[in-house]
């Protein structure tokens, strides 16, 4: 039913639980979100320390090919609905790292991102921002990451096999 879905839709976009993934400078502007004066609770948004605990999964800084494949675990490990955030310059291509032989220059070809937000780095004002254009994406049913995951699945395998070359996780199939 149309109706129970759009209220479940509203509801999750209401409670978002964030696992932040920053590496290098790139979780520097998250934790003003967490003070009075940006006050991110009062969105419903909360920092949870776990994958299992997380709907929202933030990936902020560059990332090289070993951090790739501890964003690609904890991701999995992540319950549905999950939704995945880049944020920055280095996240969305490499930023100032673009030329390295080990950085990753685009995350939507190993994991589904819903949104990202751009800057280097981009202020906490841009990252509340960036979480209300996320609760609509939500709200309209168009958060469906975690499916196209699962329906790609095999393609989103292969390009993390290419470029992670001592693959010891087990391989989750759905």
């Amino acid at each position: 039913m149309k109706i129970v879905e759009d209220l479940f839709n509203w509801a999750r976009s209401e409670s978002i639980w964030i696992l932040g993934f920053g590496t290098g400078c790139g979780a520097i502007e998250m934790r003003p979100l967490m003070t009075p004066r940006f006050d991110a609770y009062r969105y419903g948004v909360q920092w949870r320390p776990t994958p299992r605990q997380s709907n929202l999964f933030i990936i902020s800084g560059y990332l090289s090919v070993k951090t790739l494949k501890r964003v690609i675990r904890s991701y999995e490990q992540m319950q549905s609905p999950k939704y995945v955030i880049g944020l920055g310059s280095c996240t969305i291509n490499g930023g100032m790292y673009w030329d390295s032989y080990n950085t990753i220059k685009k995350l939507d070809e190993y994991l589904p991102v819903d949104l990202y937000i751009a800057g280097c780095m981009p202020r906490p004002e841009a990252l509340l921002k960036g979480f209300e254009d996320l609760k609509k994406i939500i709200r309209a049913g168009e958060g469906e990451g975690a499916n196209i995951y699962a329906k790609n699945f095999d393609w989103y395998k292969a390009n993390q096999k290419k470029v992670i070359q001592d693959w010891d996780m087990p391989d989750y199939n759905w």
